[in-house]
């Protein structure tokens, strides 16, 4: 049995579509969705959403956000969202370089962990893509 599983950016809706699973990256602790999962609202930190739709796996990279989960939906409102599979290596300095600057300029703990766990983020998809 499949959900709805929507990614909307400020700009446009990113991703919808029925899905079997979804992994997120919540500021507590990952945590996956199937259907029929218990109504709630978490926070997200920066990280990879794990996406299965039948035998198709999708990871998408989020800049941090919220997400909306009912029994037969699953909302995720992301600050900034990228599909891993486009993700070249120049676009990925490109990240990594914002990252850091955001890091450098953090006036708080908070805006300190959120730049320093994307740069983490960052830097293990840096390595992926290496390794093939």
């Amino acid at each position: 049995m499949s959900f709805k599983f929507e990614l909307v950016s400020p700009e446009r809706v990113l991703v919808s579509e029925d899905v079997d699973q979804v992994v997120l990256p919540g500021t507590e602790g990952d945590f996956a969705v199937l259907v029929g999962h218990a109504p709630f609202v978490s926070t997200l930190r920066p990280g990879v959403l794990d996406v299965t739709a039948g035998s198709v796996r999708r990871r998408l990279l989020v800049k941090g956000g919220f997400a909306e989960v009912d029994p037969a939906r699953l909302t995720v409102l992301a600050e900034q969202a990228f599909d891993v599979a486009d993700l070249d290596a120049a676009k990925l300095g490109r990240e990594l370089e914002s990252a850091e600057a955001e890091l450098a300029a953090a006036k708080d703990d908070e805006a300190r962990l959120r730049a320093s766990t994307l740069i983490e983020q960052l830097k293990s998809l840096q390595g992926t893509q290496r390794a093939h």
